[in-house]
């Protein structure tokens, strides 16, 4: 089977390299953009999350020059994804991020964070009950950003807000979400609502049981619907320590990721290729409706980000196995094989 490259909008770090880090190189760059060449995935998305300001600044500057100065960050990463601090704050929708460091909605800052790299932000999530979120999202959708919700407390009227000013995605739909909340007047329910909105899911089996999955799927339907990895450090990794964002987190044998010492989620260590395979195991997309939800649907979700920045994405493929493993990879003018031999140790993994 034959795709175009899998695209992932939300990737924190990969392959034992941290992207929130500060100090990323462009050699660490590389090492996480070849290992996440393996799974499929052509472009992504950097994701930085919720800071301080200056924080953000170092990160963002820190990130942008290694993928200046690697060999695969310009072709793969078109721009970045900021994933707060126009987050909500309350326990359990604040999720892993910290929520000292939430602010009101500040357009300046998104300015100012763009004026010091050469790529572009191209995604923002935002928690559309803060203060002022509306008329960010309505700034950030007339600047030619994509803007999703996610950490949020959001009613049914406030997501209804949210479309109408030009927000067009949902975050990581099913999480950032407290163990108790109301069974239907819920941020879940509101954005399964929205049919302006398209979904995210991370299809790993920890964050969203299969089953749970499933109806959500059906709800937001596949042509609205997209595969993302969320992944952090400790993905395409062993289980151990790792670093996120300043902090530690920790990588059990199940694929689990938390915060150190805490059970909060922190990302996950889920790779996009087993997302796929995941949901076609589950019996929840064929083959073909999976690699769309991870290649044609975020493609079609970006796509006006990248044209009101006059980005174009390189051309490529990726030859799938009937078990979809990526035998054959090509990214512009690079092109990798992958032995199948090195797909015999995740066979059977379900995570």
């Amino acid at each position: 089977m034959l795709s175009p490259g899998l695209i992932d909008l939300q990737v924190n770090g990969f392959a034992g390299i941290d992207f929130n880090s500060g100090t990323i190189t462009a050699a660490e760059l590389d090492h996480a953009l070849e290992a996440m060449l393996r799974t499929g995935v052509t472009t992504c998305l950097p994701t930085i999350i919720t800071a301080y300001p200056g924080e953000l600044e170092s990160r963002f500057k820190a990130l942008d020059a290694a993928i200046g100065g690697s060999r695969l960050g310009p072709l793969m990463c078109p721009g970045y994804h900021l994933e707060g601090p126009f987050l909500s704050p309350v326990d359990g929708f604040s999720g892993c991020h910290p929520p000292r460091a939430m602010t009101a909605a500040d357009p300046a800052l998104v300015d100012r964070l763009r004026a010091m790299i050469e790529r572009p932000i191209l995604m923002v999530t935002v928690a559309p009950e803060i203060e002022g979120a509306i008329d960010l999202i309505r700034a950030l959708s007339r600047s030619g950003r994509i803007v999703a919700l996610g950490h949020t407390a959001a009613d049914f009227e406030q997501v209804q807000a949210a479309a109408a000013a030009g927000a067009t995605l949902s975050t990581h739909l099913g999480n950032g979400m407290p163990q108790t909340t109301h069974k239907l007047a819920n941020p879940i329910f509101a954005q399964l609502a929205e049919d302006r909105l398209t979904a995210s899911f991370i299809a790993d089996g920890i964050h969203i049981h299969p089953k749970a999955l499933k109806v959500l799927l059906r709800a937001k339907s596949p042509a609205r619907s997209i595969l993302v990895t969320d992944a952090v450090a400790a993905a395409a990794s062993r289980p151990g320590r790792y670093r996120f964002a300043g902090t530690d987190i920790d990588r059990s044998a199940d694929g689990m990721v938390r915060l150190a010492d805490s059970k909060l989620l922190a990302g996950s260590s889920l790779c996009l290729d087993q997302a796929l395979r995941n949901v076609v195991a589950w019996g929840l997309a064929t083959p073909a409706e999976a690699i769309a939800m991870a290649a044609e649907r975020p493609l079609a979700a970006i796509a006006p980000a990248l044209d009101a920045h006059g980005l174009t994405l390189p051309a490529s493929e990726v030859t799938w196995s009937g078990d979809l493993f990526v035998q054959r990879l090509r990214l512009g003018g690079i092109e990798r094989d992958y032995p199948a031999s090195e797909h015999d140790n995740k066979r059977g993994d379900l995570k």
